[in-house]
């Protein structure tokens, strides 16, 4: 319903609702966001994605008729060209689009559009890199289902996020503060990161009549040696691995796929493939370290190596993601506890409430 919807984020971060869902015998509990160190325990590891949401969403004019153009930019390619999402009449290649600073004024910095690729999407050629410009022109780039204006674009930044590239949050992680973080640590839960940057195709539905048959999209991630060796140590030491929003358990299931010896394609990967003895676990290594783009597409049906718990957001209908924590959960489980958050009042989408799966 629309009235779930949030459309603007709490004062308070981990003020939060919890729904907490014990996957064993279907127990739903309400909690508040904060009372998430209550369900870890020391030795716990908690793996968190520090992308950061770039200011993609930019304005322009074009150079031979002055009609306006919008931008939003999906993902870096070679030197200072960038596929991208284009709205405006007549946007075809040769064009080229002076663009507007935040006060619309000439930024002294043109796109030239350089290939027209399926629908709206675009290759696109900047005069300079286009970094360099985000904080004077560059807008965040909300989800289509809020409608409210946001104030403090950081609230749409989760508080480790670093590393820039994404286009939309990774959401489940804007519940958690620096004080949260620090009373975490406290208790001995492992924190560790690893990096995914969200592309706009996370709200992409799926439309075709069976699961199995959506095209999933890629994108660049990243688990570094370090970080594989700390959570390979707490799994073996008996530390369960929670991960911290649908992008983080796609980097955590990608390494553990890695470490088991599969290496091409994991769109449409079976599980008969993955119980071959080319494929079978390394005991001592749950997880391994890799670097590049992930195409992993989690399904009812997917055996979890890696993950033992999630925190993750209420999503979207007919969306990849409540496919993949469906695979989790269960799907009937997942749509009646659905159903209980929508009658109990909660938020749902990017700035809504949270839930806990155990």
């Amino acid at each position: 319903p629309e009235r779930s919807i949030a459309q603007i984020p709490l004062p308070q971060r981990d003020a939060s609702r919890l729904l907490v869902l014990n996957r064993a015998d279907g127990s739903v509990h309400h909690k508040r966001f904060s009372d998430i160190v209550k369900y870890l325990n020391p030795g716990d590891v908690l793996v968190v994605n520090n992308s950061r949401v770039i200011p993609a969403r930019l304005y322009g004019l074009k150079a031979n008729t002055g009609g306006q153009v919008e931008i939003l930019l999906l993902e870096k390619l070679d030197g200072e060209e960038w596929r991208v999402l284009v709205g405006g009449k007549k946007v075809a290649p040769g064009l080229s689009v002076r663009l507007l600073d935040r006060d619309g004024q000439d930024a002294d910095l043109v796109a030239e559009v350089v290939a027209a690729e399926q629908g709206p999407v675009r290759k696109i050629r900047f005069s300079q890199p286009i970094e360099a410009f985000f904080e004077k022109l560059g807008h965040t780039p909300l989800p289509p289902y809020i409608h409210a204006p946001l104030d403090d674009p950081e609230r749409y930044q989760t508080i480790y996020a670093r590393p820039e590239g994404s286009v939309a949050a990774p959401t489940a992680g804007l519940h958690f503060t620096p004080e949260l973080m620090l009373e975490l640590r406290d208790r001995g839960i492992i924190i560790e990161e690893i990096t995914l940057h969200v592309g706009l195709d996370t709200f992409k539905p799926v439309e075709t009549g069976q699961v199995e048959a959506h095209t999933i999209h890629s994108e660049w991630s990243r688990m570094t040696p370090e970080t594989a060796k700390r959570i390979n140590q707490a799994k073996l030491a008996g530390g369960r691995i929670i991960a911290v929003g649908t992008t983080s358990v796609r980097v955590l299931e990608t390494a553990a796929l890695r470490s088991a010896g599969v290496t091409g394609p994991l769109s449409n990967i079976s599980e008969r493939d993955t119980q071959s003895a080319d494929f079978s676990a390394c005991a001592w290594r749950p997880v391994a370290a890799f670097e590049g783009k992930t195409d992993l597409y989690i399904y009812p049906g997917y055996r979890f190596r890696a993950v033992d718990a999630m925190i993750t957001n209420f999503h979207l209908p007919r969306s990849s993601l409540v496919i993949m924590v469906s695979a989790f959960s269960g799907r009937d489980q997942i749509l009646s506890t659905y159903q209980t958050a929508i009658d109990r009042g909660y938020r749902f989408y990017s700035f809504g409430d949270a839930m806990l799966i155990l």
